[in-house]
């Protein structure tokens, strides 16, 4: 049976935790230098309606390392880019490779897209969710403090694909998840209510960040809403994560962020480049994380 990864819901709860322990262990073999070409000749079809540098060098490296090849293609180089139908795109690429990447605007975009595939897709980001991320931070948090099950997690900024995807996780690792949005910026309602008691909104940062084990922030505007940057800056300008507000969390609170990361805005400079600050190994996370997911939808195929 065809599995796809649209969202972290499209996974059993055992079947995540399998592949955080299987991202964790395919960094150390391949830092210990071994080859894992376990897909040789696969090919990975990469959509790009929007533009990336973690997303596109993290899965075409997976896609080397794993033995297989993959193929980059933007609007300027598909018939998507001109009109064509995605049912038809989908129709045709799933023929000729073995799974699909695809990141995008709209979140029905990838799901006509795996509606009509034979192969496996993923969403490396919509609008609506941006579900390989959290595989990487989740791995992140299990490689630095261990299980997060029961932990409080504290959410600063915006209700974007980033803070759906955080709600998501909640409910399939079981974490508390807290967060501070100003009003007007709220997470999707039927989200939160499909969360139940694993989430909490509130308008006070601090209040969030209080004895949280984790703290995560993204950008105030993201791709497609630069022209809202300068409201976006007064509706936010009490939700940046400082010095201050990490110590109101534990001691030993970890700070992540997807990148590229604005210092100054969401996030102090002085908070991203600290100790407690994870975001570096959480980037690299991603091509492990990521392998992981593709080993698990290539061998379900």
């Amino acid at each position: 049976m065809i599995r796809h990864f649209l969202t972290l819901m499209d996974l059993e709860k055992q079947e995540l935790k399998t592949l955080i322990q299987r991202a964790i262990e395919l960094k150390k073999i391949q830092s210990s230098g071994q080859l894992h070409q376990y897909f040789p000749s696969k090919i990975l079809g990469m959509i790009f309606d929007k533009s990336s540098t973690r997303t596109r060098v993290s899965f075409e490296a997976a896609m080397a390392q794993l033995g297989g090849h993959a193929i980059f293609l933007s609007p300027r180089d598909t018939q998507l880019g001109r009109g064509e139908p995605i049912e038809d795109t989908a129709r045709v690429m799933s023929r000729m490779v073995d799974a699909v990447m695809i990141r995008t605007f709209e979140h029905e975009n990838a799901e006509r897209f795996a509606e009509y595939s034979r192969v496996p897709v993923i969403n490396a980001l919509t609008d609506m969710y941006h579900p390989c991320q959290l595989l990487a931070d989740m791995q992140t948090y299990f490689e630095h403090r261990g299980e997060i099950s029961g932990k409080k997690v504290a959410w600063i900024g915006d209700g974007n694909n980033m803070c759906h995807s955080y709600i998501n996780a909640a409910r399939q690792f079981d974490f508390n998840l807290h967060i501070a949005v100003p009003e007007g910026y709220d997470p999707h309602e039927k989200l939160v209510q499909a969360a139940g008691d694993a989430v909490q909104i509130t308008r006070e940062p601090s209040e969030a960040a209080a004895d949280a084990d984790l703290v995560v922030t993204d950008v105030w505007a993201s791709m497609g809403q630069e022209e809202e940057q300068r409201q976006r800056e007064q509706s936010f300008s009490g939700f940046q994560v400082t010095k201050a507000l990490m110590q109101q969390a534990k001691p030993d609170a970890l700070f992540m962020h997807c990148l590229p990361a604005h210092r100054g805005e969401e996030v102090a400079a002085d908070v991203i480049d600290d100790p407690q600050s994870v975001v570096w190994d959480e980037a690299e996370n991603r091509l492990h994380s990521q392998k992981a997911l593709l080993e698990f939808l290539l061998n379900q195929a």
